[in-house]
């Protein structure tokens, strides 16, 4: 299978231009990230959609090349999103770091006994790694789960996710 090259080098150090601003902007305010975000991210950003605008007319839809920059192009929008605040992030590595090892115990936990203990495991990282994203004491959250759980009603049972009980 033949690869775009040329092509795919271009965008790839468009993105590192994109990647180095980020590295710049680490140590300062939400404002003066997007202030500077705006002056230097969004020229690359405004090139890279012109380049892309011109080449998905010049490619094969069904080459890779062709299939990335449609996958691009319909999530432009939601590419540039993080220029609007600068408080957002370029990426969701952040995240994905947080949540790794949760994703990880719950594919370790696959054979917990049986088919059903795995689930249940496999809920209960989530709602721990729930109660570490936001803060919240899985103790505490449990414990005050456990004590309202039965009298709560079923079309409410979201008010009891980590980070939204009171603990």
């Amino acid at each position: 299978m033949l690869q775009d090259k040329k092509r795919g080098s271009y965008v790839l150090q468009e993105i590192q231009k994109l990647y180095t601003i980020e590295r710049k902007l680490a140590d300062l305010s939400a404002e003066e990230r997007h202030a500077l975000r705006l002056e230097e991210a969004l020229p690359i950003i405004n090139d890279l959609g012109q380049w892309m605008h011109r080449e998905r007319n010049a490619v094969l839809p069904k080459s890779l090349i062709g299939k990335a920059i449609e996958y691009c192009t319909k999530l432009w929008a939601s590419l540039m999103t993080y220029l609007e605040n600068g408080n957002y992030h370029i990426d969701n590595n952040a995240i994905e770091n947080k949540i790794r090892p949760v994703a990880l115990g719950r594919k370790n936990y696959l054979f917990a006994g049986s088919h059903n203990g795995a689930q249940k495991t496999a809920m209960f990282y989530t709602f721990f790694a729930c109660c570490k994203l936001n803060n919240v004491n899985p103790d505490k959250w449990l414990n005050k789960t456990l004590e309202v759980i039965a009298d709560y009603p079923c079309n409410k049972l979201q008010d009891l996710f980590p980070g939204t009980l009171d603990v």
